[in-house]
């Protein structure tokens, strides 16, 4: 009996030292604030607001182009800015080379405008937030939100772990829920966050097997014959085309058009329909899409809440001077 005693005693005080460190160490990482750069960079969020808003201005196919960024960005090793990094020649298979994304001029170009009035303080992993942000008020006709920041850089990019960490366009409801999940977001987020569907370019490849041999039933005769007009055949030597998400309305607006298109089998992927495929998600695409207003205000919070996935800060990680290398 009192070996027993003995032992539990020791495995709590065993608990109490795991939480102690525990502790300790979320002492050393502080947790994201905003206006993190009220006293470093007073001017760090409007810089990034006004380019940011210049280049969705000239180029509206931009707004997506940020989202989709942040989204790739957090979803694999975090908010660490890791997306951004170039191949090296001690590291040739780097995350952009896993996947075609656009936007990593126009990130630059922020950066360099921040770098001009604050060098070395602001983030490039905060520099993605703050343009995901103020492309929600651009392309979404959102009002402005406080985005979190105090994000710092990562030092590695590896290929391998977005294959491993971006949900596939072909995944089933139960593939998605448990994706988010691993990532701390749950099925509301996950209905929330598909809206970035909304807007932006998708090839062909991605959905085909929606189209040939034969059209997926959930999708809109119309729409399918329109899309195949377009898409040719896997293995037809035609390439493989882009086309825009949205079809119906406005390409280039992030909005809740997305769930009325997804009502009425008007989207792209297979993982776009798997939201009708239980009551929850389906009563939840009917509610956003009849209530702009709410959905907009949860989309700005499942942003944030995104935008805290696994986040280095304190002294953890980098400032990167440029965004595409890590410092020497």
């Amino acid at each position: 009996m009192a070996t027993s005693t003995c032992k539990t005693t020791m495995l709590l005080m065993a608990l109490v030292v795991a939480a102690a460190l525990s502790t300790a160490s979320l002492a050393q990482s502080p947790p994201l604030q905003n206006n993190f750069y009220g006293s470093s960079c007073p001017q760090a969020e409007a810089t990034v607001r006004n380019v940011t808003e210049g280049i969705i201005r000239s180029d509206p196919t931009m707004g997506a182009a940020f989202m989709r960024l942040f989204f790739h960005d957090c979803f694999v090793r975090g908010c660490d800015a890791s997306i951004l990094l170039d191949p090296t020649s001690n590291n040739t298979q780097v995350e952009k080379k896993a996947i075609t994304l656009r936007g990593y001029d126009a990130v630059n170009k922020i950066k360099a405008a921040v770098e001009s009035v604050c060098p070395g303080v602001v983030s490039c992993a905060d520099i993605l937030a703050f343009a995901a942000r103020d492309t929600a008020v651009v392309s979404g006709g959102f009002a402005s939100f406080a985005m979190p920041s105090g994000r710092r850089d990562g030092v590695v990019s590896n290929f391998i772990e977005v294959l491993q960490n971006i949900p596939s366009p072909i995944f089933r409801l139960q593939e998605l829920i448990s994706n988010f999940a691993a990532k701390g977001l749950n099925v509301d987020d996950l209905v929330t966050l598909s809206a970035a569907h909304s807007f932006g370019k998708a090839h062909c490849s991605g959905f085909n097997g929606r189209l040939y041999p034969t059209v997926d039933p959930t999708m809109n005769d119309t729409y399918a014959t329109a899309l195949k007009t377009v898409c040719p055949p896997p293995g037809s030597g035609g390439g493989d085309p882009v086309v825009n998400n949205n079809r119906v309305t406005d390409p280039n607006a992030l909005s809740n058009q997305y769930y009325s298109n997804l009502m009425t089998g008007q989207v792209l992927f297979v993982s776009d329909q798997q939201l009708m495929n239980s009551s929850y998600t389906a009563a939840k695409v009917a509610n956003n899409s009849g209530d702009a207003a709410t959905w907009m205000g949860q989309f700005a919070a499942a942003l944030v809440k995104m935008g805290g996935i696994q986040v280095l800060t304190g002294t953890a990680g980098q400032v990167r001077k440029y965004c595409n290398v890590v410092n020497s």
